[in-house]
């Protein structure tokens, strides 16, 4: 499938590179002109292991690209994944600007349906909010889904844990990109669990708080 990932930070870069890994052709975005630079370049702005080495083989295989241009990104992907920081604030709320500003760019690209994903970690309810964001500022008017996707990356065994989940969280409002998604997480043989669109963005907070 042709997928675009928006945020080449550590949850960014990491699912793009298995995504491509797995077969897709993926589109990485970022505004930071001199990351997409080193990337293209082929430096490396974060280190996990090994994944250089897949950066690098699937560049060259060309089925892993990175620009800056998210209207590239929107018009060349059937599914469209946000992957951008959610800081905290210093009163312990989540700042959402990036992800406001994200949707908004999507939205003004978008001149056919869309499957546009939340990857970042968010807090209940932002997916409908995303999805408000992109119905005010879509001026074609077409239709889209928005699916909660959390991720489940530890640093030092990222690449790992993407190749080899141990189960897939894909939250959504309707069943019709469903399908797609399954099609995307099909190399990867893992348990694919179907959930509303808040309950998939309370999967990751009850799993971030086993962790701890």
């Amino acid at each position: 499938m042709n997928l675009t990932i928006i945020g080449t930070g550590y949850v960014g870069l990491v699912t793009g590179t298995c995504f491509a890994e797995a077969g897709h052709k993926v589109i990485c975005v970022d505004k930071d002109a001199e990351k997409v630079k080193l990337l293209q370049a082929g430096g490396m702005p974060i280190y996990e292991p090994d994944l250089d080495e897949l950066v690098e083989k699937n560049v060259k295989a060309g089925r892993l690209h990175f620009s800056n241009s998210t209207q590239e990104g929107v018009e060349r992907s059937d599914v469209i994944f946000i992957a951008v920081p959610t800081p905290a604030q210093p009163d312990g709320s989540v700042d959402l600007s990036f992800i406001e500003t994200v949707s908004r760019e999507i939205a003004g690209a978008m001149t056919e349906y869309k499957i546009v994903v939340d990857k970042s970690t968010v807090p209940v309810k932002t997916g409908q909010k995303v999805a408000e964001t992109i119905k005010r500022y879509c001026k074609t008017k077409v239709d889209f889904d928005v699916v909660s996707n959390p991720e489940f990356l530890r640093e030092g065994f990222a690449v790992g844990d993407f190749m080899k989940p141990d189960r897939v969280v894909i939250g959504t409002a309707s069943p019709r990109p469903v399908p797609a998604m399954k099609e995307v997480y099909a190399p990867y043989n893992a348990p694919i669990i179907v959930t509303d669109i808040n309950s998939a963005e309370l999967i990751k907070h009850a799993a971030n708080s086993f962790l701890a």
